[in-house]
């Protein structure tokens, strides 16, 4: 068989595997009241960077820690020892920031994210037992403790690929929304409701958001740009909708992000209102969305 089909066949088993969910949940159980909704969640996620900062700070763990046994081979022990306790170091926020990310997943996502974490962890042990080894003076063990841990981190790297190319975890939920950049009839002005609510329409199967603002119909993205929450669903505060499932909240205006833990704004229309039927068209142009592959 060949390795793609064998990592295909070993990552829809934890997909499924069921098993793993009363773990998730009580870690979710402890990391809630620590990553709270707010500064500390917003932050963590990458909510002000408009891209998630998980992804980011990955890389300062995963090269001090690979480029150990370079060090090791030409025989620097000082410096190889240094770069296993700063990819200890810097492996505590990269954690923080995936744990973030982790708790607005579910089902076969959490799973294989758990299970990516848990990869994480080992590693992370390893590679403490490895630094705890080079301090005593027992370089071999060292060397074995930290190649150990690559090996693990190489497991948990790859999980974290497939949470984010093949699951999506982390990418905007409307990137390959294809939207009409002719004018379009979604709705009645009149069943745009005032000012303070909001209601939904469709175009060309893509849902979208409908609101006052003003003497302004204005219209949005109707999915949330971080899990695809439905908007519609969600609550208008203070000039913004709150998505209902992770709190994040967007602008009315311009879409931009108000409060995470989304990251990416949701993309606005242009909307008019013409013999009292609103009409909207896109505002913008993203291959993605204009030319989708194989349409």
């Amino acid at each position: 068989m060949k390795v793609a089909a064998l990592l295909e066949r070993a990552v829809q088993r934890i997909e499924a595997a069921e098993q793993l969910d009363g773990l998730s949940s009580l870690v979710s159980k402890a990391l809630r009241p620590v990553i709270r909704p707010g500064v500390i969640e917003d932050t963590l996620s990458g909510t002000e960077l408009t891209h998630p900062l998980h992804p980011m700070l990955v890389t300062v763990p995963i090269g001090a820690w690979s480029a150990v046994p370079v060090l090791d081979l030409s025989g620097d022990r000082t410096a190889a020892r240094r770069l296993v306790a700063l990819g200890c170091v810097a492996a505590l926020p990269t954690a923080a920031s995936g744990a973030a990310d982790w708790l607005s997943t579910q089902g076969a996502e959490r799973r294989v994210g758990i299970v990516h974490a848990l990869f994480n962890y080992t590693a992370l042990g390893l590679q403490l037992a490895s630094w705890r080894a080079r301090n005593q003076g027992r370089h071999g063990a060292g060397m074995a403790l930290s190649l150990a841990g690559a090996g693990a981190l190489a497991a948990s790297g790859w999980l974290g690929g497939h949470l984010t190319y093949a699951q999506g975890v982390g990418v905007d939920t409307t990137a390959f929304q294809q939207l009409s950049a002719e004018w379009t009839d979604v709705a009645a002005d009149a069943d745009v409701p005032a000012e303070g609510d909001v209601t939904s329409a469709e175009v060309n199967g893509v849902p979208i958001l409908l609101a006052r603002r003003g003497s302004r119909v204005v219209a949005m993205a109707g999915r949330c740009t971080h899990r695809g929450g439905p908007l519609h669903d969600g609550e208008v505060e203070d000039g913004c909708i709150v998505c209902p499932w992770h709190g994040s909240a967007f602008s009315l205006e311009d879409g931009e992000v108000a409060s995470g833990p989304a990251t990416r704004p949701q993309p606005m229309l242009e909307a008019r209102v013409s013999g009292g039927r609103v009409e909207v068209r896109r505002a913008e142009e993203r291959t993605l969305r204009s030319n989708p592959v194989g349409v």
